[in-house]
């Protein structure tokens, strides 16, 4: 009886030893996925402030553009076209 218990045993930590194994070669897997997803998220978010920085320069721009005009958008009497009943 005592040589079947340690069969037994041995069996069991077999199959322990290779459940670690599969549990561990999961995890790597898990964490180069892992690092291939940050990798790719990296990239995107510095595409992404690119973008950013040139609309905000394109904004300073135009808000530039716009305040040198003196903040009116009607032109001058001089400038305007008579009414067509005129």
């Amino acid at each position: 009886m005592r040589y079947v218990y340690v069969l037994a045993q041995d069996v069991t930590l077999n199959m322990s030893h290779k459940s670690y194994e599969d549990r561990l070669t999961n995890l790597e897997i898990l964490l180069t996925q892992q690092d291939d997803v940050v990798d790719t998220l990296n990239r995107l978010v510095h595409e992404q402030r690119l973008v950013v920085e040139s609309l905000q320069q394109q904004v300073k721009t135009l808000e530039d553009k716009l305040g040198n005009q003196g903040g009116s958008n009607m032109a001058s009497e001089k400038d305007e076209t008579p009414p067509p009943h005129y």
